[in-house]
């Protein structure tokens, strides 16, 4: 297992690190009047002198540091909320929401430990008393006091929420990590840290927020940032450690006047290098596989990097590759419309069938300048990054630099995504791929195993949808009957769901299938991946599928079955589809006349369609078989008079003649589509044409391109192929694996 692999590594960076002794205690916080000797002794002599600091010294001092340390200087404060106000005016509704909410359940001075209700006596559950423990809504709270006029009330709010946890801590009444929602578990205290923060930023010039205040607020973050050193001793994989350690680094840096500044940032530095290293794929993606926690991986990384720079603090080569590799990835999954689409648990915007990537990539490249990352960005940041950059940074987004990306198909062969792209245009194909497993945490991983995205024409031809924790359906939306897969009986992928323990609505599959890539390979005419799971194993089914795209028209699936007894086999497609001529053909059309077919190149026996959440889809099935396979074409069309024409006998798919070819073929039940000098043939074992002769040694898949006196020969089968090539004058074999090809030249 690959977070197992560098344990001795671990293990002694686990003695290294905790062989440095904490003067700041992590269950305790430290009284105004001592900050100053747990000072680094050349900070002390800056000051005068440990017995010349006084609470407005102290203060000062820090308000000083502060405006050099943080993202942006608190003495433009003013200014910037009023471009902030002028820039995202749609957003005051919501923070003055949020904050109502909050301050309308919790009271300032509130409780840290379940049982309790919220101020109107409904009962405060395990989900609500993680958000509170995030303190998310407190920076809506301190927006509020701005879009207030600066009314008090709202600044001794936060002041004395911090302090109630202060109170809780001393009195041992705050929740723990074994009940599932610690509150100074790693990732809830991180989320608390940074909001905390930008809080405190925001704050400083404030002449209700005292020297006094200030230098609470520092000592709670102080007692934050041991707890997380105390408590985070070694890697754990997850988002939820990431998020501690990039607080715990970010104290280190603006904090780095304390005597234990030093052990924090190496062990944050430290554990989050591992964290880059282990978890972010070779191939540039984030373990988890989804474009939520991927982003969220970005802001985690990017709150320390920048930071760090601003500090003149050097960070190490992996921190600079890695980092970049993520933002590099997003412009690779890209839909052509510039979105991108939904992984396992993205959890944005539930039912969503795309995910918004235009602000993590307008930061990318505000970090690296890179044009192929502005093709993406917008002449804006998200309203709640707009308090993460800084002046020079802001002035960017008036003069972007935009080039559209160079790459088209690709591939993350350690994640397990494939990308079969068209190219850039509003009206290209693109194609999803989703054939992976983490080996360690799948936790957030969906039973879409091998399923397909789609996007034609700018519409999402075949989608997926985004979730949320919360919801009851969750579980439903996390397994294959909303996914574009192939199943057997009533059998889906995801097996033994289970809860976790904090009771926030998140769940997870013990048993996923696990997947195998067969073969993945591009070329000008066509891009196929093959690849199989063992999710109908249990039952004694084996199972693969074929995508085939053939450049620039359309795709073709082929779904395989084998089992010793029948089954029923089934193909599930999302979408709003009509059944005139089902099941052989199914059709979804969209608000602008453009629209998608799906034609069964076999023979299947019904389809059933179904819904939930204003999302429909269609369930293809062919019964009692013991072998079949579905050979479907995915057919997306622009107008009316570019659909399958299913009048006419003599069927035509976007100029590909079917089950028409000029070669003589030989099979139990071969199919095939021809256009011009090209075909592709399925279930075929022997091919004439004008003397030349092709056979293979068991039936299979096969690309044939006839270009004048050269012949182009490539498998599309799962299976390897010993194929004989036959001529007047020659006789020639070989052995071709899948997606290999073979080229001859005669006369």
């Amino acid at each position: 297992m690959k977070y197992l692999k560098n344990s001795l590594i671990a293990l002694s960076c686990v003695i290294s690190m905790s062989s440095y002794a904490q003067n700041i205690a992590a269950e305790k916080v430290i009284a105004n009047n001592k900050l100053v000797d747990y000072l680094k002794p050349d900070v002390q002599q800056v000051l005068g002198g440990v017995n010349a600091v006084t609470d407005a010294k102290l203060a000062q001092y820090f308000r000083d540091k502060f405006s050099e340390r943080y993202f942006y200087n608190w003495k433009n404060n003013d200014a910037r909320f009023k471009a902030y106000e002028s820039s995202y005016p749609d957003a005051k509704n919501g923070h003055i929401e949020r904050a109502l909410d909050h301050m309308g359940k919790y009271p300032a001075v509130a409780h840290w430990k379940l049982p309790y209700t919220y101020q109107n006596g409904e009962a405060v559950n395990a989900y609500a008393m993680r958000h509170l423990a995030r303190q998310h809504k407190m920076v809506d709270v301190a927006m509020y006091y701005n879009y207030q006029n600066k009314n008090p009330a709202y600044l001794s709010y936060f002041k004395n929420q911090l302090k109630s946890l202060n109170t809780a801590l001393e009195a041992n009444k705050y929740e723990t990590i074994e009940d599932g929602n610690g509150t100074y578990e790693a990732f809830r205290s991180g989320y608390r840290i940074l909001n905390w923060l930008e809080i405190h930023n925001m704050f400083l010039g404030e002449k209700e927020y005292s020297d006094e205040d200030q230098l609470t607020t520092i000592a709670t973050l102080l007692q934050h940032a041991s707890n997380l050193y105390e408590s985070n001793t070694e890697f754990v994989p997850g988002n939820h450690q990431t998020r501690g350690m990039s607080a715990l680094a970010m104290l280190s840096i603006l904090f780095k006047d304390f005597k234990d500044s030093d052990k924090w940032n190496e062990r944050a530095m430290t554990i989050l290098e591992q964290h880059l290293s282990k978890e972010i794929n070779a191939d540039g993606f984030q373990f988890e596989r989804t474009v939520h926690y991927h982003i969220s991986d970005i802001d985690t990384y990017y709150y320390v990097y920048q930071l760090a720079k601003n500090s003149n603090i050097k960070v190490g080569e992996v921190w600079e590759n890695k980092l970049k590799s993520l933002f590099t990835t997003l412009t690779k999954i890209g839909f052509p419309d510039k979105s991108a689409p939904v992984f396992s648990d993205d959890t944005n915007e539930p039912w969503a069938e795309k995910n918004d990537i235009s602000g993590a990539l307008t930061l990318g490249y505000l970090l690296f300048s890179d044009p192929e990352m502005g093709y993406f960005a917008n002449n804006h940041v998200e309203s709640d990054m707009f308090w993460f950059l800084n002046d020079a940074q802001l002035k960017m987004l008036s003069n972007l630099e935009k080039k559209t990306p160079q790459f088209t198909s690709v591939d993350f062969p350690e994640t397990g995504y494939y990308i079969m792209r068209q190219g850039w245009n509003k009206d290209d194909k693109m194609m999803a791929i989703s054939n992976g497993l983490d080996p360690d945490k799948p936790d957030h991983q969906h039973g879409d195993m091998l399923g397909i995205q789609a996007m034609a024409n700018g519409q999402v031809i075949l989608p997926n949808y985004q979730v949320r924790y919360s919801l009851k359906d969750y579980e439903f939306f996390k397994n294959s009957m909303v996914k574009n897969v192939a199943l057997v009986d009533n059998e889906l992928q995801g097996k033994e769901y289970g809860g976790n323990q904090g009771g926030s609505g998140f769940g997870k599959f013990k048993t996923l299938p696990h997947p195998k890539t067969i073969a993945w390979k591009t070329n000008k005419d066509l891009d196929l991946f093959i690849g199989s799971h063992d999710g109908f194993e249990n039952i004694g089914v084996n199972y693969s599928r074929q995508v085939i795209y053939l450049k620039d028209d359309f795709w073709i699936v082929k779904d395989n079955f084998t089992a010793d007894k029948p089954h029923t086999y089934k193909q599930v497609w999302q979408g709003h589809y009509s059944k005139e001529l089902a099941p052989k053909l199914l059709r979804s059309s969209f608000n602008d006349g453009s629209g998608s077919d799906i034609y069964q190149l076999t023979a299947t026996d019904s389809v059933l369609t179904s819904g939930a959440r204003g999302k429909e889809w269609a369930v293809v099935s062919k019964n009692n078989n013991s072998a079949y396979s579905f050979i479907t074409a995915i057919v997306p069309f622009k107008k009316f008079e570019d659909r399958i024409d299913e009048e006419i006998s003599n069927l035509k798919i976007k100029g590909w003649e079917v089950n028409s070819s000029k070669w003589t073929s030989e099979g139990a039940q071969v199919n095939s589509l021809s256009k011009e000098n090209i075909s592709v043939f399925f279930s075929v074992k022997k091919l004439r044409l004008n003397g030349i002769q092709i056979s293979f040694s068991e039936e299979g898949d096969v690309f044939i391109k006839l270009d004048k006196n050269k012949l182009t020969i490539q498998s599309l089968s799962k299976n390897e192929l010993q194929m004989t090539f036959t001529t007047k004058k020659t006789t020639k074999k070989a052995l071709l694996k899948p997606g290999e090809s073979v080229e001859y030249d005669f006369k």
